[in-house]
């Protein structure tokens, strides 16, 4: 569960205050502004209120939250901020809001002027539905329904895509070699950007001179570039540093590229990179890639949802992934770097809004309430014995005839063993398709039909040319597995 308590900023808010957070964002030079949104919709701000940031109508720094009211009511589905700072956000009507500092026309309404209030961004908007908006250090980029980019502000490097180094006082579209293609996702460096096309192509530009563009090249692009390096891989995320971007494919597989005397790509040392590296993340498929900006510090989330971070963590460079306790990445961020900025719009689950299902969900492997644990590969999975009864006729004989807090399971794996329990509580399987193998075989060994079939359709879904022959060869093992049980049974 995401705490915003994590984040200094927000000490000062009484507790009744925080239980009614829902969305948050925490920026500035020294992570001392923050902006959060209510469950009935309001939009608060707090800090120091540098260049008015806060969007409050003056400069005046607060330690009391003060409503945004323009802002209220308005849905916000994504929000970014720069170094000067400015924030920009996009709302469920793809409405563009910005506000703050405007030194290089990154408002994006045509002056240098600081913006006091959020207003609309309107230049060349007006017909489109924006979905996603991203900041550099003191340009803004920002993504349409219809996969257009849009961008604005500083140019020095040729960050905006325009194809000069003029800074760009009104959203104009990044056209060139995005022409005529679909973005899906976009993303900003300090002085660069960075767009994912549907068909998993990534596109470059801007500042180069750390690799960050993953050409194999130090030049600066001023028009958008294919990371021809990627050839044939599909990425479905982007994220990027102060100087380093990582992706991750629709494999799990992560890539890192640019600026690295920090560690922050994980390849285990600490030199630059032209060029997309994949990063050993020890068979583990990732889903998720982070990183922000304003600082050098990575992270990732597994499937299973385990975050590693690596860069730099405080005061210490981390050169490779390292395995944390944290639930989210988000919390990598609030802990680790510096400045402590929010990655991302945080999205807080509510304590009093959450559903039976999402209950028990969250309490899955946890160990305080939990009345029993199983050991697998030496490692703990911590269950509750009730849950277990209602959910699995096997458990139900088990557990009525023994009363032991802890037992030892020898013929599954941990990764399969901990996604059959997990699975009890969500009604949902967590698992690559060569792990479901293992899956399908406890499924029938306990007959559990309808998981027997969850695991099938997500072997099915899974099958690709170069997982295939592992599925296959792990089928057939798998076959002569059920016909030994088969044995055994009868």
């Amino acid at each position: 569960m995401l705490d915003v308590g994590k984040w200094p900023v927000f000490a000062l808010l009484p507790p009744e205050e925080l239980r009614l957070i829902r969305q948050a964002c925490v920026f500035g030079s020294a992570a001392n502004e923050a902006l959060y949104v209510t469950v009935n919709d309001e939009v608060f701000a707090l800090g120091t209120n540098c260049s008015g940031c806060l969007g409050l109508g003056d400069v005046q720094s607060t330690i009391e939250a003060r409503r945004i009211d323009v802002l209220c009511g308005k849905k916000i589905v994504s929000l970014s901020y720069g170094t000067g700072p400015h924030v920009v956000i996009a709302t469920a009507d793809g409405e563009v809001y910005a506000w703050g500092h405007n030194g290089y026309s990154q408002l994006g309404n045509g002056t240098t002027n600081h913006g006091l209030t959020p207003a609309l961004v309107s230049t060349n908007l007006l017909n489109k539905r924006v979905t996603e908006v991203a900041c550099g250090s003191h340009h803004t980029i920002a993504l349409t329904t219809d996969g257009e980019v849009y961008a604005w502000g500083y140019n020095n490097s040729g960050q905006v895509g325009s194809g000069s180094t003029a800074n760009q006082p009104t959203p104009r579209r990044v056209s060139s070699c995005l022409q005529n293609k679909v973005v899906v996702n976009i993303a900003c460096g300090q002085l660069c950007s960075m767009a994912v096309l549907d068909n998993g192509e990534v596109y470059g530009w801007g500042y180069n001179c750390n690799g960050q563009l993953g050409l194999g090249n130090n030049g600066n692009q001023q028009t958008p570039c294919r990371i021809a390096a990627l050839q044939g891989i599909t990425i479905v995320q982007v994220a990027c540093g102060y100087a380093h971007t990582l992706a991750v494919t629709d494999e799990g597989l992560i890539y890192a590229w640019g600026a690295n005397s920090y560690g922050q790509l994980g390849t285990g040392n600490k030199s630059n990179q032209a060029v997309p590296t994949l990063i050993n993340m020890e068979k583990e498929r990732m889903v998720e890639v982070a990183a922000c900006h304003t600082s050098h510090t990575s992270a990732a989330k597994t499937q299973s949802g385990q975050v590693y971070m690596w860069g730099q963590c405080r005061v210490q460079a981390v050169a490779g992934p390292h395995l944390t306790h944290f639930s989210a990445t988000d919390d990598v961020f609030a802990c680790f770097a510096t400045p402590a900025v929010t990655w991302r719009l945080l999205a807080v689950d509510g304590d009093d809004y959450l559903t039976v299902a999402q209950s028990l969900k969250r309490e899955f492997d946890s160990p305080e309430i939990s009345d029993l644990k199983f050991l697998v590969d030496g490692k703990y999975i911590h269950v509750h014995k009730a849950l277990l009864k209602i959910r699995c006729e096997h458990f139900r004989d088990l557990l009525n005839e023994t009363d032991e807090d802890s037992i030892e399971i020898h013929q599954f794996s941990y990764l399969v063993y901990r996604a059959f329990l997990e699975y009890l509580y969500t009604d949902t399987i967590n698992l690559p398709p060569e792990d479901a193998i293992g899956l399908l075989d406890l499924a029938t060994y306990y007959r559990e039909t309808r998981l027997k079939r969850l695991c099938q359709e997500t072997i099915k879904r899974g099958i690709s040319e170069d997982n295939a022959i592992t599925l296959l060869s792990a089928a057939v093992k798998y076959e002569a597995r059920v016909r030994l049980h088969s044995q055994q049974t009868y």
